[in-house]
């Protein structure tokens, strides 16, 4: 019974001690400016789109191909 609650301090004070360096670590992180955060999110969007583009391209050609073949 008082491995088990060893047990649980040790846990518990493991997941404070986890929280504590998380806290710390954010402190150190650059977050990005408005601009900055504006054309990244830009920039992600144009990628995503020519990405999903070419993924439809792509699809539609092996659609034909198949019924071609069929």
């Amino acid at each position: 019974m008082a491995a088990q609650e060893t047990a649980i301090q040790t846990n518990t004070s493991r997941w404070k001690k986890f929280f504590r360096e998380v806290k710390a670590e954010l402190k150190k992180v650059t977050w990005p400016g408005k601009s900055e955060l504006i054309s990244f999110t830009g920039i992600v969007f144009v990628t995503v789109t020519v990405v999903a583009a070419l993924i439809w391209v792509i699809d539609a050609t092996f659609t034909q191909i198949l019924k071609a073949i069929i």
